[in-house]
């Protein structure tokens, strides 16, 4: 199924896919350039005996190389030009043999018998040139490259000179009109191919040796023809043998082209680098208009056929340039729109960015006084999007951002603005009467959006999005009302995602605050502002201390003693709990590792693991270097992690899960029961240890609502053969029904608070 896709993708057939090259194509097609030169050599200085028979079998010999070539080497799909080639080759051999065996075919000055072979060579220059243009056709992957104006404008002005020293004075001659202007029609087509072949030169992309070797034999050709006008019109006297000796080298030439594998670059597209206009093209394009003019200046007067034809072609040539101009200046004007659309508009998705999102809020501002209307923003965050790429890879989260994009586009109205502005935040700006349900009423209808899937080629995704919704009148700056947005998009995540929350100036304060606690935290660790305590946890069948629960507290000179529920959630956010996670770890173990030897030996200690820490491929190495350390036996160190940590990437978290598993460490799942509480995730994970969160311990012996529940947990525990530990254990009451049901280990303020470890006295 894959390589059907990527045939179709590609638009080519199955059949179509690249051959290999036959071995010894390259060393043939060198060997054909060799030759060419020395047939060349041969034919012009050599015994004249050998002329004759070796001018056929290098003719023969290209001929049949261009054949071989194009059915052999040439990429099915492309064959096309290389067919048109193989015609030329066909139609230019039947003028050979024409020329070779019609009397009076190949005579000096020409006779109506020249007429014969000039009915297959001229048709076999026509052929070429359209093969010619077909490889510029699939080789030339941009058309607004100036290479090839520049092209024609040379060509014009070949094909004015040609007609001025060449074809107008050999039509002036008596006799024979017909025979005059078919052989004046050569220099014009030779023209025409050096154009064509410096096309394909100037298309960017690969010189390959195949190219050049085509340019070498259209060169060979063109000095051929041109020679033959020359001694046709009786210009010059010029031995037919070199003619001839030119003429079998291009066949050769074109038929070592063919073969060389680098002929299958001439029909791939290649790129175009379009440069500034250098001075040498600049002098050439100079040149290709003074010399026209100079020469109808102060060259002789011809007659009115000649001077209409001259008059036409410096006509083309002064249209040409002015094409040049107009097409060089509309591409300019192109490329600026681009640059500025690449400026404002996001390069995935195509819509605006926060540059012109910005612009546009700023300019519905003015207007907003006088119409009474208000701007409001939604800004969108989508839930867990790191979850889809972490699982199905970049590529299908780029795909799941253009499905966002379509989709929000498709149903806003048509004023309305759909952003993006980075990763997979999107803002819908909307615009009308002051009406704060008219914009909550629109993120109702943006999340309903979202419970439709997305068909993806992976299938069908299903994501949601947190929205913050914000508005304001034409006073409030546009980046501030972004500002609100996102605000109020981070409330609505804090309160469960898949969601909108409305912006308020609270909001800000907490903003503010969490900021200036967040540039607080960094460097706390390094001041020596955080510390561990340590909470007893208890035996329940034998009232035994079983160990402890490492706690982590921060105490700031200035904003005093900070809540964890407060900087445990900006330690994770911003990735300082990484760190300050390994510190507690080290920190723990090493005063277990002090109490044990000064009191029970059976101590343990129990850390809590966030969710930044289980992605961090370091974690294990680090508790491996902490146990070599400390000399700790491995099943003295609990690890505690929650449900909801791990389920945010559940295969990560298993893989981390296994291997510290593997070096012997206890596993506990913290505040069970708040999360997913799935038995088969449960089941999936390599835990020896249930922590029951204290929410459901605080009515328990009292009839509480919750008994119920605890109970199916200590039960669910048993079956699993996993040992409970029940957390927030405050009154005799609930410590007795806990013991009554069975559980194990519990902790709380009625065994003691968290202290630190100088607090606490062991043995």
């Amino acid at each position: 199924m894959t390589r059907v896709l990527a045939d179709e993708r590609t638009g080519s057939a199955p059949s179509d896919r690249p051959e290999p090259v036959p071995s010894g194509t390259r060393t043939a097609a060198w060997v054909l350039a060799g030759a060419s030169v020395a047939v060349l050599a041969v034919l012009i200085a050599g015994p004249p005996v050998l002329r004759d028979p070796l001018g056929l079998a290098g003719s023969l010999t290209g001929m049949a190389a261009v054949g071989y070539g194009t059915f052999r080497v040439a990429i099915p799909a492309d064959r096309a030009p290389w067919r048109l080639m193989c015609v030329a080759a066909v139609l230019f051999l039947a003028g050979l043999v024409t020329r070779a065996v019609v009397p009076g075919a190949a005579v000096s000055p020409p006779t109506t018998a020249a007429l014969v072979p000039d009915a297959f060579v001229v048709p076999g220059y026509l052929v070429t040139a359209s093969a010619f243009a077909g490889l510029l056709n699939r080789r030339r992957a941009n058309r607004d490259d100036p290479a090839w104006v520049d092209a024609v404008l040379v060509g014009v002005a070949s094909m004015f000179l040609a007609w001025t020293f060449l074809v107008e004075p050999s039509l002036d001659q008596t006799g024979l009109p017909v025979i005059r202007l078919a052989n004046s029609f050569f220099p014009v087509i030779d023209v025409v191919l050096i154009v064509l072949v410096a096309q394909l030169a100037l298309a960017g992309g690969v010189r390959a040796p195949a190219l050049w070797l085509l340019i070498l034999g259209a060169v060979s050709l063109f000095t051929g023809d041109f020679l033959y006008a020359v001694r046709d019109g009786g210009l010059a006297g010029v031995p037919l043998a070199y003619i001839n000796a030119l003429f079998t080298s291009a066949y050769l030439l074109f038929g070592a082209a063919t073969l060389h594998p680098s002929m299958r670059t001439l029909t791939e597209p290649q790129p175009i680098v379009v440069q500034p206009l250098s001075k040498a093209r600049t002098v050439l394009i100079g040149l290709v208009l003074l010399i026209p003019a100079i020469v109808m200046s102060v060259g002789p007067a011809g007659g009115l056929l000649g001077t209409v034809v001259r008059t036409v072609l410096c006509a083309l040539l002064v249209l040409a340039v002015l094409f040049r101009v107009v097409r060089s200046n509309n591409s300019r004007v192109r490329a600026e729109d681009a640059i500025r659309r690449r400026a404002t508009h996001d390069a995935l998705t195509d819509l605006p960015n926060r540059e012109l999102l910005t612009d546009t809020v700023a300019a519905w501002g003015d207007r907003a006084v006088a119409e009474g209307h208000e701007i409001s923003l939604l800004f969108l965050d989508l839930d867990r999007f790191k979850l889809v790429n972490d699982h199905w890879g970049h590529g299908v989260g780029d795909e799941l951002l253009c499905a966002v994009a379509g989709r929000l586009s498709a149903h806003v109205r048509g004023h309305d603005l759909v952003c993006r502005i980075g990763g997979d935040e999107f803002v819908v700006a909307l615009a009308g009467p002051s009406n704060e349900v008219l914009a909550e009423a629109a993120a109702g209808r943006v999340l309903d959006l979202f419970a439709r899937p997305f068909p993806l080629s992976v299938g069908d995704v299903v994501v949601s999005a947190s929205i913050g919704v914000a508005s304001a009148a034409s006073s409030t700056e546009a980046l501030e009302l972004i500002r609100d947005a996102d605000t109020a998009m981070y409330q609505a995540k804090a309160t469960g995602r898949n969601r909108y929350a409305r912006f308020d100036t609270e909001m800000r304060d907490e903003v503010r605050d969490r900021t200036t606690l967040e540039q607080a935290l960094r460097g706390a660790l390094e001041r020596g502002e955080l510390y561990a305590t340590y909470q007893p946890i208890i035996d329940l069948k034998t009232g035994e201390l079983d160990g402890f629960e490492t706690l982590m507290r921060w105490q700031h000179p200035t904003l005093g003693a900070v809540s964890p529920l407060r900087f445990i959630p900006i330690a994770e956010e911003t990735g300082l709990i990484v760190g300050a996670g390994a510190w507690l770890l080290r920190e723990a173990a090493a005063q277990l590792a002090i109490w044990r030897a000064a009191g029970p030996p059976r101590l343990h200690i129990s850390v809590n693991v966030s969710v930044r820490q289980l992605r961090d491929r370091q974690l294990v190495g680090i508790v491996r270097d902490v146990l070599a350390e400390t000399g700790l036996p491995p099943e003295a160190l609990w690890l505690e992690i929650t449900e909801s940590g791990v389920m945010e990437d559940l295969e990560t978290a298993l893989a981390t899960l296994d291997a510290l598993r593997a070096l012997g460490v206890t596993l506990a799942v913290d505040d069970f029961g708040t999360g997913y509480s799935s038995l088969s995730y449960l089941n999936r994970l390599p835990v020896g240890i249930v922590k029951l969160d204290r929410s459901f311990v605080s009515d328990v012996g009292a009839h509480g609502a919750n008994e119920s529940i605890v109970r199916a947990v200590l039960a669910m525990a048993r079956a699993l053969d996993l040992r409970v530990v029940a957390e927030g254990v405050e009154t005799a009451v609930q410590r007795d029904w806990l013991r009554d049901q069975g559980c194990d280990l519990v902790q709380g303020w009625l065994y003691g608070k968290p202290l630190p470890a100088s607090d606490i006295a062991i043995g």
